[in-house]
């Protein structure tokens, strides 16, 4: 029943962000598949881990080549980053977004296929890997999500993060996109970059490495760890099977206005 509300309400926000095609009369063609069969069943494809030839055609009316052509089709459009933005926009007005902190953090996962921002895993004896790479609001909610091949530090991707981070609407004055503060662990360890992220107005509390445990910053850190086990129950995404970089940066951000759905909807 969840599931059900949640794909109503994610339609409602999605239709009006999928662009329009142009008709044609002279050569028509075989009839385009229905938008909301084709979001159905990539919402499937990505809760459930299958592969996108075993999508039943019969039971969601669209064949898994056209959910994927059509995911891929969407992200070249710019839809699915509107829908976050748009998702974020009313998380604000309800009061649910605190940009006064903004944690950061990164996750491996294989890469069966290679292909796209694939590398040599360190934590994976060398198997071709890649990573995410999270930036939430300090209660958890996913601002933007960059994925690399698996052999990239985490501290490269700091300032990437940032200036990831959309103009947050939805109240009237300037759009939010800077948080105050940033939270990180020992990953993220470099004096530059605390210069860095100091010279765009952001306060950054990072772990240094050669201390001991018990720096504290766990307590404010949880939510993105949290997050990416959101992220994760999300089967497509726990491994990657997807070549083209673009198509597994699609699903990551379907998940994200997922995430930020839910906790518009049902928290």
């Amino acid at each position: 029943m969840r599931e059900e509300i949640l794909t109503d309400e994610l339609w409602t926000r999605l239709e009006p962000l999928i662009p329009q095609q142009p008709r044609r009369f002279r050569y028509p063609g075989r009839r385009r598949a229905d938008d909301r069969a084709a979001l159905e069943g990539i919402l499937f494809v990505t809760r459930t881990g299958i592969g996108w030839n075993r999508l039943p055609t019969a039971l969601f009316g669209a064949s898994g080549a056209t959910c994927w052509r059509r995911l891929t089709e969407w992200h070249q459009a710019g839809v699915w980053q509107r829908l976050h933005e748009q998702l974020l926009a009313e998380l604000r007005v309800a009061g649910r977004l605190d940009l006064s902190a903004a944690l950061v953090d990164s996750t491996h996962l294989r890469a069966l296929k290679r292909g796209d921002h694939t590398g040599p895993s360190p934590v994976d004896r060398a198997r071709p890997g890649s990573k995410h790479h999270l930036i939430t609001d300090a209660t958890g909610t996913p601002l933007a999500v960059v994925l690399t091949g698996g052999n990239r530090h985490d501290v490269t991707q700091l300032l990437p993060l940032i200036d990831a981070i959309p103009r947050i609407r939805g109240m009237p004055g300037r759009p939010l996109r800077r948080p105050r503060r940033i939270y990180a662990d020992r990953g993220y360890d470099h004096d530059k970059y605390r210069r860095l992220v100091r010279a765009r107005g952001i306060t950054p509390h990072i772990a240094r490495r050669g201390t001991g445990h018990g720096s504290g910053l766990g307590t404010h850190r949880w939510p993105v760890e949290r997050t990416f086990a959101w992220i994760k129950n999300y089967r497509r995404l726990r491994v990657r099977t997807e070549r083209r970089a673009d198509v597994h940066q699609a699903l990551l951000s379907l998940a994200c206005s997922m995430i930020c759905l839910r906790r518009l909807i049902l928290n």
